[in-house]
Parts: structure tokens; sequence; C-alpha cells
């Protein structure tokens, strides 16, 4: 039994991208940092078509090794090839788009983790599990490197499995090119020809673009050097060929590349060709290992490749299949893939990290409240907010499903410990109480507040709105949650929408469901909603089907608790876990209020108010999961 895929193996990096297009890497003021190198961007881009993937290769023992390893678990990758070097740092990459021709690029490769690949690290157990094992041309260019991925090819194919090299010719990364010259893709060498030639053979699938298989076949007359490899190899061969597509070979080479098996390019707008051709690679990937016929497998990779060369980065542009399914079935809509809305919509919500499927979320961001009672300083609000961190922790107990919601204003400690925690992790942006909403001053006029923040911080914010509300206030706060929604997609941070209309006027069953379609209308995609308990379950089936049909994809619903005493939670969460839209809740003041007051009256200690707190928080995780479980569900 194959429990693997797809195991690909060779350059592992981080990639730092230039937030600014349009300069040189010169004038470059900020990067974004992303996964990087050939097989680690097919594994992650496989991975996110669908397919069981793993990677080989190395890492350094620091935090950008540690990076490499979460991001790729998070993308669904079997990390347990990525071995760690204790000597050697991680490979780093600096990338810029310059303008629809020129990338610059310099690689940060000078004995780095992954140039240490060897044969030891190459287990053939591991190998084994696999359906095909896929190569790339860096890693034949070291004696060490080369070994190592001649012993998994070789191990591979003892066990039934495919292989496939892509071919990724870069003349620096062979030490044909000087530093400042990561961005050429072909010089011609004798000695890289043979050396390639002598392993070509190894292969089920060839893929190149034409300069490449110039490389390959020795030769830069493309239908010659096709013939050439077809010589040593009988492999399939997929030459790329930019917007024209790409052609496969499965025999003879005909007269010209139109002869070959084709699938249907896509008229976009080319942003970025860095990464590109590992999009392709992961279609083409997904294609061939699914059976499709080649020109099916021709037009997966080619759109793949167009969503690459449409977005910034490289593997944060890659397709998920419900999103090339998507694509596929509708077309372009605009050249520019980046700018069309539904389409990143799709691709948005369908690539999100981690499972948060149950939401159990201990919320003490209040602020007012807080405020309000005896003794309350803002320095002892903060230390009673990391005694709320601490107890959510215990209460956690490293298992998933639980989370926080923490200001950053009074409680800054408690927000930063909560790092790395595996907890869900919220942040309130809204002035408490405001309305017409306004925000936190931290967020800044143009919201440039939330480029500080983690990624993994949801930025969560609070309207007091009513369908009936007048013109005027209904416009004001709408343009605040417009803009905030975008600023947050643009800082890559999720965004949970809460509103509260009861506080407003008088509701009945459809109140909520107008709101929320009312914020759809205007195009906020919020990732979670977070609503106030329903009385009825028709207003719950309403809420959760306006969701439904306008964003199949979202994250969830979690139950506020409004101040409810615990008999009243548990009422509402029975009523609300009978929808599987609704992940969970989160919950504040029903079980911090009482701690809080006898601590800052310092009338409880700080063990006590944890205990207090675990006390309350553990009785409603188990009445949340215990109305789950009735509802016949995993909780």
């Amino acid at each position: 039994m194959k429990t693997l895929d797809v195991i690909t193996i060779g350059r592992s990096s981080v990639d730092l991208y230039g937030a600014q297009v349009g300069g040189r890497l010169e004038d470059m003021g900020s990067f974004q940092k992303y996964i990087g190198g050939s097989p680690t961007n097919m594994a992650a881009g496989t991975a996110r078509l669908g397919l069981r993937s793993a990677l080989i290769t190395r890492v350094g023992d620091e935090h950008m090794g540690r990076f490499i390893r979460e991001e790729l678990a998070r993308e669904g990758v079997d990390v347990r090839g990525v071995k760690t070097d204790p000597e050697r740092l991680t490979a780093l990459v600096l990338l810029g788009i310059r303008d629809d021709t020129q990338f610059p690029l310099i690689f940060y490769r000078e004995n780095c983790a992954d140039m240490a690949l060897c044969e030891d690290d190459i287990d053939p157990v591991f190998i084994a599990e696999a359906r095909a094992v896929v190569a790339t041309g860096t890693h034949l260019s070291h004696a060490r490197t080369e070994a190592a991925v001649m012993k998994a090819l070789h191990l591979a194919r003892a066990n039934g499995a495919q292989t496939a090299l892509d071919i990724d010719y870069r003349p620096n990364l062979w030490g044909l090119a000087g530093h400042g010259a990561g961005e050429s893709r072909f010089i011609e060498s004798a000695a890289v020809t043979a050396k390639l030639q002598a392993t070509l053979h190894l292969f089920d699938l060839i893929v190149g673009t034409e300069e490449e298989f110039h490389i390959a076949g020795g030769t830069t007359d493309t239908i010659a050097a096709l013939r050439a490899v077809r010589a040593v190899s009988g492999a399939t061969l997929v030459c790329k060929r930019g917007p024209m597509g790409a052609a496969a070979f499965t025999g003879p080479i005909p007269d010209t590349l139109d002869q070959g098996q084709a699938g249907p390019g896509f008229p976009i707008e080319v942003f970025n060709v860095l990464g590109a051709g590992d999009g392709f690679m992961s279609g083409l990937i997904k294609g061939w290992l699914d059976g499709e016929p080649w020109p099916v497998a021709l037009t997966y990779a080619n759109a793949c490749g167009a969503f690459a060369v449409s977005r910034h980065g490289c593997t944060p542009a890659y397709p998920s299949w419900d999103e090339l399914r998507f694509f596929l079935n509708r077309g372009v809509v605009t050249p520019a893939l980046r700018k069309d809305a539904a389409l990143e919509q799709v691709h948005w919500s369908t690539n999100r990290h981690e499972d948060w499927s149950t939401m159990r979320v201990f919320a003490f961001d209040h602020r007012m409240q807080l405020e309000a009672m005896e003794g309350a300083t803002p320095a002892r609000i903060g230390a009673f907010k990391k005694l709320c961190l601490t107890a959510a922790l215990q209460v956690a107990d490293g298992q998933p499903g639980h989370g926080i919601l923490c200001d950053n204003r009074l409680g800054r400690q408690a927000l930063q410990a909560a790092a790395g925690t595996g907890l869900w992790v919220g942040r309130p942006v809204e002035w408490p109480g405001s309305r017409p909403l306004t925000l936190e001053p931290e967020i800044g006029p143009d919201y440039g507040g939330l480029a500080e923040w983690p990624l993994g911080h949801v930025v969560k914010v609070l309207c007091f709105c009513h369908p009936d509300d007048d013109a005027a206030m209904q416009a004001e706060q709408e343009a605040v949650v417009t803009r905030l929604f975008h600023a947050a997609r643009r800082n890559r941070l999720e965004m949970l929408l809460e509103i509260i209309p009861s506080k407003v006027g008088a509701v009945d069953d459809d109140t909520s469901a107008r709101l929320i379609q009312r914020f759809y209308d205007i195009g906020i995609y919020p990732d979670w909603w977070k609503l106030e308990p329903f009385g009825t379950d028709a207003a719950w089936a309403r809420a959760c089907a306006v969701i439904t049909a306008n964003d199949p994809h979202v994250r969830g619903v979690v139950v506020l608790g409004l101040d409810a005493a615990e008999d009243e939670l548990a009422a509402s969460m029975a009523l609300a876990a009978r929808h599987d839209l609704v992940k969970g809740f989160a919950v504040g003041r029903t079980i911090f209020v009482d701690a809080a007051k006898a601590w800052l009256a310092g009338a409880l200690d700080d063990a006590g108010a944890v205990a207090m707190m675990a006390e309350r928080y553990t009785r409603l995780c188990r009445i949340w999961d215990a109305a789950r479980a009735a509802k016949g569900l995993a909780a």
C-alpha cells in the first residue's frame, strides 16, 4: 500500500520577496517571507491539489529552518524527510519584480543546509511509500547531493514507483555565473550536459523549458535537443513554451513542437515569472499521477503556471484543487488574475492553514468592562490578562480546538506570550462600545498598524449594527469594515466579524441573516462570524444558510456569551450546536468576571484566580462538547 503519492527531493530555502513592485532590488524597502526552492514549492503545490506529498531536503537548526518545516506541515506536506543540519544555515533567496521581463534574485546558498543532503538521508522504507519520486537538476550539480538523488531514484524504481526530473537549470547554482546573475537561465556547458545525460535514463518523465532542454540535449536547436534526450531516455518529454503552453512527447520527436500533445494556454497578464515552472510542475504531477491524458495534465499544468505568473510569491500563488476546478470551469474573466475578486476569494478561502473545526475560545479582550472595576489600572489589568492566558493554556493542555481573544492595548504581554502555544488568537481592533464604529488608535488612520501583526493573529472587529440603521450610520460603519477587510487581506490576516444587532434595535429570526447578507453584498467575506446566541432554531438556520450560500468555504461561526449565566449559555450552545457551521463559542465574562473583581480588589491570589477561571472555562468546553456530541458530531 503506497501511503504517499509523491516525494520531491532537493532544494529548500526561504524566499524573501521584495514587497515593492517596479523597482530595482536595491530599492526594496520590505520583503514578504515564503518557503522556496523548486522541490519545496512542488511539494506544497501538489499538496494543495490534493496529493499526499512529501519532501526530502535539509534545513538549518534555526528560525528559518523551523519556518520551512512548520509551513510545509501547515500545507499538508509530510516532513519526515526534512532533516535538520546542525552545522549549516538554511538557504535564503532575495527576489524582486522589476517589470514583466526582469526578476532579479540573489541566492544565498554558500555551504547551505540542503546542499549537505547525502545518501544517509535517504530512507529506503520512506521511498517505498511513494508512487513517484521527483528530482530537480540542481542536486545533480554536486557529488554528495547527486549520490543522494541517485540512491532515491534507484530505490524508487526498485519499488515500482515512477520517477520524474524537472531540469530546473540555474547556471548560477552550477557555478557557471556570478552571485549577481541569479536571474540567468542559460549558459552552455558541456560538463552540465554530460552530467544530465548520464542520469536521463532513470526517469519516466522529464520536464523543462526550451532552454533547459538545450542544456540537457547539448544544442540550442530545440528539436535537435529533444532528439538528443530521446536518444538516451524513453521518458515522456514535456517542453514548456511560456505563453504558448507546453508540448508532450511520448515517442519519437517530430519536426515541430506544435506536433506534440498539448493543453490549452490561458491569456493572462504576466506579473511574476518566478516559481511559474514549479506551479506548472505541480499541476502536471497531479494530472500524471491521476492517470489523466496528457492534454488534461497539461491543462492543469498550464493553469497552475498561469496562477503563478499572476501573483506575488511562488508557493503562495499556487491553487487549491477547488480553486483550479473553479478556474477551469469558469475561465479567464480578467487577464490580471490577482485582480479577479471572485477567484482571489476562492484562492484565499481554500488555502488557509490549520484545522479550526472546533473553537473553544476564552475571550478576555474586554477593556471597558475591566477598566470600570474597583482596583483596575492598566498595569493590573495587563497582569490579570496574563493569568487569563495561564488558565486558557492549562485547560487546553496542548490539545487542539482552544483559543483566546486578547487585546494589545491592555493585554500586550499576554498576547505576546500566546505566540507559538498552539492557541487560536483573535485580536480586537474596535474602540470599545463605539457606534459608529471607530478603531483602536494603534491601527492607525491608514490601518497600517496591521502590518506589525504576527500572521497568526485574527483581526476581530465588533460592529453594533442593525438592518434598520439610518443611511448615514450604515455608510459610516460599512466604510470602516470595508477598509479593515481589505487591509487585513493585504497583510495576510484572517478576519472575524462580530455583529450584535440586539443592542441597537428589535430583532427577529431574520435580523442577523439580513445583516450578514448586507456585508456580503458590499464585498466583505469574513473568515469567521461571531454571532449572539439566537433564541430559535429558525434564526440559526437562516443565518447559516446565508453564510453558506455566499461563502461555502467560510471558516465558520462562533457564539458569543453576552455575560450570560452558565445555564443560559448551555441552552444557547445546545441550540447552536445543531448547525454544522457553528464551530464553537467565544465567551469571556461568564468565565473571568468574578475572578477579575476579586483579584483586582486584592481578595484572591494569582493561583486562586487561575483555578477559578480554568474551572469555568473547562465546564463551558464540556458543555459545548456535549452539545456537539448530542448532535452526533465528534467534538
